[in-house]
């Protein structure tokens, strides 16, 4: 049993891991002001290109630098239209995700076949720490860890300190989140401020896009990321907006989806179906108010225009 409880934390930690990436940009950026539904295509297009990298260099570092270069373009596209024309959020990131969907679909027939997984990429392989891997449940879930996984918890842990609401970067991104106009008076540069979360996000989202493909199954297929962008979002909502409910969050969902492996060994037997959708059934729970009431930043989606 000891043997299956930490199969489930190790599990649990690697399915939360691109969830921790991506819902870390993605904090920032709803605490400046910005929604970025677009998560879920920032990630799909890391995956695609990181894995396009690789396949076509044969290093798996090489398709991590790809993926990072197709996020930030990606981003970068989200935020002139989110922050310089000012174009509705939801709908922008909305399009953005089919749009991703469709070039990566494409991309892949073209790139890969019909059949990308069978495509086997250049990838991390798990890396354990010597001793501390012989820990039990944590040590399999946090020292078991492939390069790319450790480098995502170290980016992770970085966000959560060096942008938290003790330091002057943070108490920047809140205050432009709260009021742009009275931050903008008090000299913030506040188009800097969002288009530098948003970038984040499109950097810390593609290098979760990448951790699925190169890490975790080494190889592309259509959709990979199934809707985890979505939750990196539901996470955030879920943490109240706060680092570490959010990093809760993050672990909560992994730990749902690792259940549907782990789930017979347990002795748990129920539906397939049933435990492919107990994540998204938690992610309603956590959106219903059920975990506590809490409130967005006052300028989360709106504008700013100089002057208003």
């Amino acid at each position: 049993m000891s043997a299956v409880v930490d199969e489930l934390a190790s599990g649990g930690v690697r399915m939360a891991l691109p969830l921790l990436l991506a819902s870390s940009g993605e904090l920032l950026s709803e605490r400046a002001g910005v929604l970025n539904l677009s998560v879920e295509g920032m990630m799909l297009t890391g995956a695609f290109a990181g894995a396009a990298g690789a396949y076509a260099s044969g290093s798996a570092g090489i398709g991590v630098l790809t993926a990072l270069g197709a996020g930030l373009l990606f981003a970068a596209l989200q935020a002139l239209l989110s922050v310089t024309l000012r174009a509705d959020q939801i709908v922008t990131g909305i399009t953005a995700n089919a749009l991703a969907l469709g070039v990566t679909t494409y991309g892949s027939r073209l790139l890969f076949g019909d059949d990308a997984r069978e495509n086997a990429l250049p990838g991390f392989d798990p890396l354990p720490v010597p001793g501390l891997h012989r820990i039990p449940v944590l040590g399999p879930a946090l020292f078991e860890q492939t390069l790319l996984g450790y480098a995502a918890l170290a980016v992770t842990a970085v966000l959560a300190f060096a942008l938290s609401r003790r330091t002057t970067w943070g108490l920047a991104v809140d205050a432009v989140g709260e009021d742009a106009a009275t931050a903008d008076r008090c000299g913030l540069p506040v188009r800097t401020v969002r288009y530098a979360t948003v970038l984040l996000t499109g950097v810390t989202s593609a290098l979760a896009g990448a951790q699925l493909a190169l890490a975790e199954v080494h190889a592309f297929s259509d959709n990979i990321t199934g809707g985890i962008g979505y939750l990196a979002v539901v996470a955030v909502i879920a943490g109240r907006w706060r680092a570490w409910p959010t990093l809760l969050a993050c672990l909560v969902f992994g730990l749902a989806q690792s259940l549907q492996f782990a789930a017979p060994a347990l002795g748990l037997h129920l539906s397939a179906p049933l435990l492919t959708t107990l994540p998204y059934v938690f992610a309603l729970l956590a959106v219903s108010g059920l975990v506590g009431r809490s409130r967005a930043p006052s300028g989360l989606t709106t504008p700013f225009v100089r002057g208003s």
